[in-house]
């Protein structure tokens, strides 16, 4: 039987939020029914969300009011025409991973710097500020951080981390290819004007008289004609 996305999460929605049995939702979520009851009793899923499986399509009321009435029925899970786009922002991070989050971003920032803080953000499921703080060294923990990798810690798969740290380095790549392109063509054309100036000098220079006056023509030039005087 297919099981719901999230099935500790949906249980936890389904404890505090139905008159199922334990036995319906377990079957439902793939678990065991005294593990329902641990959620239940609040000692199972401490600090987990509880995930709405109507809001996310994959349950309907109508589904769950009929199980609610019946016992001995089961919930089937519904149909999804389209999938379930994932929520923007952070990934949701266990309360007992939570303090990993510091360690596992002074790792990625020490190692992976060609990360951006969302992409950080995204992996670790922290935020920016929090980023910034470690990065920077105002944490309020700063003294006890200590480098560590996010995928030893259980805040990401090496997968994620891979397709991440690849994109990144793509993504690099591709600025850098463009800024050598960018310099290239400014070189060029700097390359371009210097000769088109050397061209019209050479011009200039042509078009000017080849020979310039002798000293003799110079000081015949500069000699003035004195008037004869008139006869009487």
């Amino acid at each position: 039987m297919s099981q719901p996305l999230m099935p500790k999460a949906t249980a936890v929605w389904l404890v505090d939020n139905t008159a199922l049995t334990f036995d319906q939702i377990a079957e439902f979520c793939g678990l065991h029914p005294l593990e329902v009851k641990g959620i239940a009793d609040g000692d199972v899923a401490q600090g987990i969300v509880g995930t709405d499986p109507v809001a996310s399509g994959q349950l309907t009321q109508d589904e769950i009011d009929r199980c609610s009435t019946d016992v001995s029925t089961r919930l089937v899970l519904s149909e999804q025409t389209t999938p379930i786009a994932r929520r923007k922002g952070p990934r949701y991070t266990p309360v007992s991973r939570r303090q990993d989050r510091p360690d596992a971003i002074a790792w990625l920032v020490r190692y992976h710097p060609e990360l951006s803080d969302g992409q950080v953000a995204k992996l670790v499921g922290t935020t920016k500020p929090t980023i910034n703080a470690v990065r920077d060294r105002t944490h309020w923990n700063s003294p006890n951080i200590k480098p560590n990798d996010p995928v030893a810690l259980g805040l990401c798969t090496q997968i994620e981390l891979d397709q991440i740290v690849a994109k990144a380095a793509a993504k690099k790549q591709r600025q850098e290819d463009a800024e050598r392109k960018k310099t290239a063509k400014a070189d060029a054309e700097a390359e371009a004007a210097a000769v088109a100036a050397s061209g019209d000098e050479a011009e200039a220079q042509a078009a000017s008289p080849a020979e310039t006056a002798t000293p003799e023509l110079a000081e015949a030039a500069s000699e003035v004609t004195e008037p004869q005087e008139t006869l009487e």
